[in-house]
């Protein structure tokens, strides 16, 4: 039986070497991967939060966790947006977003006028307080905003309005260690935030920004009189259906 015999031909070509990179660049290649993959963890960890908190209630924030351990003890009881006075959305939305249901995060006419006006005025909607005071921290920085400017459109596409505005109210700072509608309803006017009146939810409104040297109870001349302002635009926002994006 004859024997196939294997030869090695050779080309008469000499292989040519393969040339290994510079270390420099197997070092940038190197970074540029970990970073692209650094980039995509840290964006699938931030829309998971995203979706996760549009079912399930934040358990704390920044805010709150440090005035707790300032403090010794925050009050604080979570409440479902059905079971606040509808008082209280509409103050809400009259003192601090009044195109609440008509933007998608950021409203622009809002930005632009303070733009004109050098910036005197505030331009931060309802949801992006909620997204700064659930995901980040208080304060100004450039490195929070541009995390704002990012969440803020992927909380408008998750969520809700009614979810946007029910968790904004029931994490807002009403008084020092006091949380959300339900412990700001008891620590003022001791009833639940169901029996809120226009003027008494008028008035925990008119707290915010500032509730640490503002009382719902014993308001201020400036304190009543912001309240009474923010009554009549959520008059208005009602009779001009600008709330049917959150009232059932």
């Amino acid at each position: 039986m004859a024997k196939t015999v294997k030869k090695n031909r050779r080309s008469g070509k000499k292989k040519q070497k393969q040339t290994r990179a510079p270390w420099w660049q197997r070092v940038l290649f190197w970074l540029r991967k970990w970073l692209l993959r650094g980039g995509l963890g840290v964006v699938v960890f931030i829309a998971t939060f995203v979706l996760l908190f549009s079912v399930v209630n934040p358990p704390t924030n920044h805010t709150i966790w440090s005035e707790g351990q300032r403090l010794g003890q925050v009050d604080q009881q979570w409440i479902p947006i059905e079971e606040m006075s509808p008082h209280v959305a509409l103050s809400a939305i009259a003192s601090e977003d009044v195109n609440f249901c008509n933007h998608w995060g950021f409203d622009m006419t809002a930005i632009r006028a303070a733009l004109a006006e050098g910036s005197r005025r505030g331009a931060s909607t309802i949801t992006q307080q909620t997204v700064k005071n659930v995901y980040l921290w208080q304060g100004r920085s450039w490195v929070r905003k541009a995390l704002e400017a990012v969440l803020t459109p992927m909380v408008e596409l998750v969520w809700s309005k009614q979810r946007i505005l029910e968790v904004y109210l029931n994490i807002a700072e009403f008084d020092e260690g006091v949380f959300g509608i339900e412990a700001a309803s008891h620590h003022y006017f001791r009833i639940s935030p169901s029996e809120l009146s226009a003027r008494q939810a008028a008035l925990l409104i008119a707290l915010l920004p500032n509730p640490k040297v503002r009382s719902a109870s014993s308001p201020s001349s400036a304190t009543s009189s912001r309240a009474t302002s923010i009554m009549d635009g959520a008059a208005t926002i009602r009779r001009d259906d600008r709330s049917a994006c959150f009232e059932s």
